[in-house]
This record gives C-alpha cells, structure tokens and sequence, in this order.
C-alpha cells in the first residue's frame, strides 16, 4: 500500500509544483506567445553551428511543453549552421516561460570544423519577446516603414527560391529591421513580419515606460565572455551550468534533447522570490 501511494504522491507533488510556479507567472505578458530569436556572436561557422544546436533545443523543447513552434525567418551560414533565426511560440504561457532564456549562452567543446581537434569555446544570444495581439495597440505609420522584397536563400522549393517573394521592413525611426522569406506568399511573408515588428516595437514601448530603454538590444553587442548566462560544456568533462541559479548537470545529451524545464523552473522561481 506504501509503495503505491508513493506511486501516486511523486507525480502529484511535480505538478502542485508546476501549479505553483504558474501562479508566479502574473506578469502582464506571461499569457501571451513569445517570439524567439538567436543570433550568432563572433567566431562565424563556429557559433552558427551553435545557433542550430540551440535551435533544435528550443523547437524539441517546444514540442514537449505541448507548445507549437513556426520558423518565420532562417538564413544558414556559409559553410554550416544557422546566421540568425526567428520563431513563433504559440501556447499557453509561452512567453512567461521562454524569457527565462533570454540572454548570452555559451558552448566549449572539441570543434569539429578543427582538423588540430583544439578546444573552442562559441557564444550565440537568444532574445525573447511577447507577441502582440489585436488587444494591444501598436501605432504604425506606414510612412516610417520601407518595404524590400528579395529573393529567399536556401531551402523552400522552387517558387519561393525564384520569385521575390522575402520581405524585409526597416521601420526607419527606431532603425529596427526584421524579415521573412519562409512562405511561399509575399503577402504571408508580410504579415508575419508587420507580427514580428509589431512585437520589437512594444518590447520597446516597455522598456521606455520602465526607463529601460534599449535594455535588450544593448546586449546584442555583448554576445561575448563575461556576459553569459548559461555555460554548456562538452569537453574535457560534461556540465550545464546556469550562471543566475548556479543550478547545473552533468547530462548535457538530455539538456540538448530539450529537457530544459529545471533550469527554466529554477529562473522563474528566483525572479518570483526576488519580487
């Protein structure tokens, strides 16, 4: 009888945990989807790789929390990896979760684009940011916007690789530019990125109601050592370790397969007994 209530005691007591920490998520965006973007810092094929590692972390991640997860911009490096990346996170409390990642992350390993097999250590930013719905009035004036149209690079079948169907959007008085080329429609390509400057521009508006401003996009400069806040090691010895929680694991196959709901708990519990 011990053995199956303990059976029933475990599972139970994880999600009154859950539950609990839901109750935390009271911010005024923790409801709403997120949108994820990550970009590479110096080091070139290097950190591009490291963009698609943390890329395929986040979408099994996504996967799993029962989130739905859409790649609206991708642009592959080179050689190999991923230049930048930006998806839409739509599900319950997506963006009260996912901006516990936001920050500097940082990758050591053997690199295996060295034939000498030295060690290198890598750097790639992710940003979060609330999604905009049609509740929230954002002004735009369409005067202060230029429109491009481009031909998408890489994969995507042959109509969207042979018309100019990418589109990018400057909005000209914060000098903020986002892009999408992943549909096959210009005008789909449009909306998501009108969704995506919708999103920059009242991250923006928040940061200067808190006297924050430009608090994010300073850090974009800071994709570095010193400035990180999760450190991943592959060699000489395995360990996640979180620079904010000093929470850390020596299973970093599992961190990688998207199992990343400890560190993430662990942020939000912080920030919440902070408050």
């Amino acid at each position: 009888m011990l053995q199956e209530v303990e059976s029933i005691l475990v599972p139970l007591q994880r999600k009154v945990e859950k539950l609990t920490l839901r109750s935390m998520l009271n911010g005024e965006d923790d409801n709403r989807n997120a949108i994820l973007t990550i970009h590479p810092g110096a080091g070139g094929t290097e950190s591009q790789d490291w963009v698609d590692m943390l890329l395929r972390m986040y979408l099994r991640y996504i996967e799993q929390s029962g989130r739905k997860a859409k790649v609206i911009d991708l642009i592959k490096g080179d050689e190999a990896g991923i230049k930048d990346v930006t998806v839409e996170v739509t599900g319950d409390f997506a963006y009260g979760y996912l901006k516990a990642e936001a920050g500097i992350h940082r990758l050591v390993r053997i690199s295996p684009f060295d034939s000498n097999a030295r060690r290198h250590t890598s750097f790639a930013s992710v940003f979060i940011y609330p999604e905009v719905d049609d509740t929230i009035e954002i002004e735009i004036n369409l005067q202060d916007l230029r429109i491009d149209t481009y031909r998408a690079s890489g994969a995507g079948g042959q109509h969207v690789n042979k018309t100019d169907s990418a589109i990018r959007i400057t909005h000209i008085p914060t000098n903020i530019v986002v892009q999408c080329q992943n549909e096959r429609s210009q005008h789909k390509n449009k909306d998501s990125a009108m969704k995506l400057l919708k999103a920059r521009l009242y991250q923006r508006h928040k940061e200067e109601l808190a006297k924050e401003k430009n608090k994010v996009e300073k850090t974009k400069t800071e994709i570095a050592w010193g400035h990180q806040i999760r450190s991943y090691v592959f060699q000489p010895y395995t360990m996640v370790k979180d620079h904010r929680t000093n929470l850390s694991t020596g299973n970093i196959q599992s961190i990688m397969d998207g199992n990343i709901d400890e560190f993430i708990d662990a942020f939000l519990a912080m920030e919440a007994k902070r408050r």
